[in-house]
């Protein structure tokens, strides 16, 4: 895969995450909310995936598919654990409130980098960062930990796990490859669980959740595709963007009308966003003209 600016790179995440916006107001509408077929709905996401992506998958290596399976695997099943949480979180929480507490992914990923992945951290990443879940304290204004604010932080931490792994996926394998492998292995742990759970199976529920599947792979290809590319501490804090679509969504599809509080932490959690992007990309322009003006030199000097 090809190099791609930083710019370009939290483009990818911004345009993924109003993609999972969307993604999200439709688990918001399952019938039954947590005490529903969540994990039939769970398997429905995975079998869809696998449907969607399928086709995408017949032109590439077939050898390709054998490659990294103990880190599909893991991913697999980090995700699967994440969307059964998820449910439960969107399922009784306003929608931007639920995403507010998932966006505190970014920032768990700033620890998690340094320690596991040896990344150093800019200070204007963790300036960024800790601003930004300062909007996130002010939009959740949590008055006790509830199980549902629980169930949103579980989401946040394997999401943040989920996007540190991405690394370990062979780089030769495609984006729909990587993506057939995180749903396909999960399939036989997601149907076992939907068994246990005794439902009936509903085709309304499937085609609801085929698609939510389809706008979460847009957000799934553009983190595989901006964290390959880019240092995890340099992009993280374009996952926040989601919040400002969450907030849209939840008012124009749920009524949830936001208030002043609500204005001032998307703020906060924007500004730092837009920030810390002019920042990187006037950095890779004086890069750029350094290695412009430094090449000359280069060629004049004698063999």
């Amino acid at each position: 895969m090809r190099n791609i600016s930083v710019g370009f790179a939290m483009t990818l995440l911004v345009i993924g995450n109003l993609s999972a916006t969307f993604s999200d107001a439709l688990v918001k509408t399952m019938e039954g909310g947590p005490d529903g077929a969540i994990f039939q709905f769970a398997l429905f996401r995975q079998v869809s995936a696998v449907l969607i992506l399928l086709p995408f998958c017949l032109t590439a290596p077939m050898k390709n598919l054998t490659l990294g399976l103990k880190w599909h695997a893991l991913r697999a099943h980090i995700w699967l654990l994440g969307v059964f949480f998820a449910i439960v979180a969107l399922t009784t929480m306003p929608l931007a409130t639920a995403n507010a507490i998932f966006y505190a992914a970014p920032l768990i990923m700033l620890p998690l980098a340094a320690i596991f992945l040896r990344e150093k951290l800019s200070v204007a990443s963790i300036i960024a960062a800790v601003v930004g879940f300062i909007g996130v304290l002010i939009l959740v204004r949590p008055t006790e930990f509830s199980w549902a604010a629980m169930s949103a932080l579980i989401v946040a931490v394997t999401l943040a796990i989920n996007n540190l792994l991405i690394p370990k996926i062979p780089r030769i394998q495609t984006v729909p490859q990587t993506l057939l492998l995180h749903n396909l292995i999960g399939i036989p742990v997601a149907f076992a669980l939907a068994l246990y759970e005794g439902m009936p199976f509903s085709l309304d529920l499937f085609w609801r959740a085929a698609g939510s599947t389809a706008f979460i792979l847009v957000y799934a290809a553009t983190c595989v595709i901006a964290y390959r590319a880019a240092e995890s501490n340099k992009i993280a804090s374009a996952e926040y963007s989601g919040l400002v679509c969450a907030v849209g969504v939840g008012l124009v599809f749920f009524g949830e009308v936001p208030d002043m509080l609500m204005v001032v932490g998307t703020t906060l959690i924007v500004v730092p966003l837009l920030w810390l992007a002019g920042r990187e990309k006037r950095k890779s322009r004086k890069a750029k003209a350094a290695a412009m003006a430094k090449a000359p030199e280069e060629i004049a000097e004698p063999a």
